[in-house]
Order: C-alpha cells, then sequence, then structure tokens
C-alpha cells in the first residue's frame, strides 16, 4: 500500500512538469484544430502565424489559458496512469528488473488510460472552450457562452447540458488514450532499458584503460546525469510516438468538446470522415507541428520528474 502511495504521488508530481512546460504549446494545437469552425473563424496560415496572433491580442498569458484546469486534471490524470500502470505492471511482470515485457506493458498501460478518460474528459473540456475563446468577449465567432474562468465554463456547462455535458467527447479521449498510451510505455520502456543496457557496455570496455571512466564510475552524480539523459531522450520520443499514432483522434475529440450544437455528433469516427471530406489529410492532423514540438519537451520533463520523484522516495525498479 506504502508503494503504491509513492507511485501515485511521482505521477503526480509528473503530471505538474508536463503542464509547466506543455500548456503553452497545447493552447495553439487547440486554436488550429478549431480554426474556421464556427466556434473559431481564424483562419491560420501556420503554427508561426497562430503563435504571433496570440502575442499580439493576448500576450504571453493568452499561452497560459484554460492551464488552471490542466493543473488540476494534468497533475489528478498523471498520478493515477502512472500508479495505475506502476501498480499493474508489477502484477502481471510478477519481478523487478529484467527485460521489458509487451505482455505486461501493453495491458496496463491501456487500462491506465481508461481509467484516467473519465478525469480528462472534463477537465480538457473546459481547458478547449477557454483555450478557443478570445479576450475581449466571447469565443473567436458567434460562441453563445462568455466563460469568466474554469469554474465558469463547468457551471454554465451544466446549467446548459446537464453533468453528462461535461463528459461529450469521452468515447474520443478513451481510444486515445487507451492506444496512445499503449504505444507510449512500450515505446518508453524499450528505448529506456536499451539505452541504459548500452551505457553499461560502453561503461565495460576498457575500463581500466580509461582514467576518465573510472572517474565518472566514482561519481554518483555522473550517473544521475546520465540516466536523467536517457530519461529524457527515452520520455520524448515516447510522447512524439504516442501523438503521431493518436493525433486524429485528438482532433475529433476537440471539435465535439467545442462544438456550439450539443446535438451534434460525438461520435468520433462520423466526424474523422466530415473533417476528411472538408480538409483532407490536412485536417486530420490540424495541429500535429506544434503538438509534436510540445511533446519531447514535456514528456521529457514528465518522465524525467516521474522516474526521479519515485527513485527519491525508493520505489522505482532498476531495469538494467
Amino acid at each position: 500500500m506504502e508503494d503504491a502511495a509513492k507511485d501515485y504521488a511521482a505521477g503526480f508530481a509528473a503530471g505538474v512538469s508536463t503542464v509547466i512546460v506543455g500548456h503553452p504549446f497545447d493552447t495553439v494545437k487547440v486554436k488550429l484544430q478549431t480554426q474556421n469552425t464556427e466556434v473559431n473563424t481564424v483562419r491560420y496560415r501556420n503554427a508561426a502565424h497562430c503563435i504571433l496572433l496570440i502575442l499580439k491580442s493576448e500576450g504571453l498569458k493568452g499561452f497560459y489559458k484554460g492551464a488552471s484546469s490542466s493543473f488540476v486534471g494534468v497533475a489528478l490524470e498523471s498520478s493515477v496512469l502512472f500508479g495505475a500502470y506502476s501498480q499493474m505492471r508489477s502484477a502481471l511482470q510478477g519481478r523487478e528488473g529484467g527485460e521489458p515485457e509487451l505482455f505486461s506493458i501493453v495491458p496496463a498501460a491501456a487500462v491506465g488510460g481508461a481509467c484516467i478518460s473519465m478525469i480528462l474528459c472534463p477537465t480538457e473540456l473546459v481547458k478547449c472552450r477557454l483555450q478557443v475563446q478570445v479576450s475581449g468577449g466571447g469565443t473567436s465567432s458567434v460562441c453563445a457562452q462568455r466563460y469568466d474562468g474554469p469554474l465558469d465554463c463547468l457551471r454554465k456547462t451544466i446549467k446548459t447540458n446537464g453533468v453528462k455535458g461535461v463528459f461529450r467527447g469521452g468515447f474520443s479521449t478513451m481510444l486515445r488514450e487507451c492506444t496512445g498510451n499503449s504505444f507510449f510505455f512500450t515505446t518508453y520502456e524499450f528505448s529506456r532499458h536499451r539505452m541504459l543496457r548500452a551505457l553499461e557496455c560502453l561503461d565495460d570496455v576498457n575500463s581500466e584503460t580509461h582514467s576518465w571512466k573510472r572517474y565518472l564510475r566514482g561519481q554518483s552524480h555522473s550517473k544521475i546525469m546520465m540516466e536523467g539523459a536517457v530519461d529524457t531522450l527515452s520520455g520524448g520520443l515516447a510522447g512524439m510516438v504516442f501523438w503521431a499514432v493518436v493525433f486524429p483522434f485528438d482532433v475529433a475529440k476537440t471539435r465535439i468538446q467545442t462544438a456550439l450544437d450539443p446535438g451534434s455528433s460525438r461520435n468520433p469516427f462520423h466526424n474523422l470522415r466530415m473533417i476528411h471530406g472538408e480538409l483532407g489529410m490536412r485536417g486530420l492532423y490540424a495541429g500535429l507541428g506544434p503538438t509534436l514540438a510540445r511533446a519531447f519537451p514535456a514528456n521529457a520533463a514528465a518522465m524525467v520528474t516521474w522516474e526521479l520523484t519515485a527513485k527519491l522516495l525508493g520505489v522505482r525498479r532498476k531495469e538494467h
């Protein structure tokens, strides 16, 4: 029970670091995904143009719209995801360390993704609706609601559409999280394991004849730095793989959650067909650039924080 609490605490810390690093990129992504719709009539030439318009109309604070709901949502989400993943993987694999195993990683990641969908859906709905809203009144076009903050958005959504309204886009969120996290943790665990093994082998080769290797072996802080570099690369790569695989589901989710008509389709596959019919493949990947730009630093920060926090708490396994 104590180890489980530590797993969840490490995940919470990872979530906080994710928002700090990644939220500005996420704002740009949401703006691009909702451009040229009834909720956002602005048409952006590219991500750079979107960034310039945000800076011009709203300043730096415009990049952190909806961040307060993200801090709560992402921190809780990360706590549940990493905690559930760690506990289930440990139960399935039945031992610490050794070669990563797909049969334990994939189901553990998928279950973790399903668990967090119920947390992510309402917090992302609030975040997305605040992100497409511009300063000075209304949203980018004719939105019937003007939100004064996350709580006001939540209150008005429940008043207008009931409690079920805050779970709009839930199926799309679950598809994204179950699929994406299976790819994420598989990429992370295998790439981290291989890189750590490679460093270990490199350190063993002719170690007695290289003074710099003898020096590094005696410096615990150097080992921590090398492991941190591995966690950075593995986490960043895993984050990019996550989004490259599931991005169309995220586009559909964003459209569903920011739609002005509460009666519009919530079926992600129907929305994907509509988007493809209107904009082609380009529409299915609108905002992918800033998302991938965000994915590497945000997920690198998350995984470094996760590994370091868990190690400080004494719960992270040795993989090599």
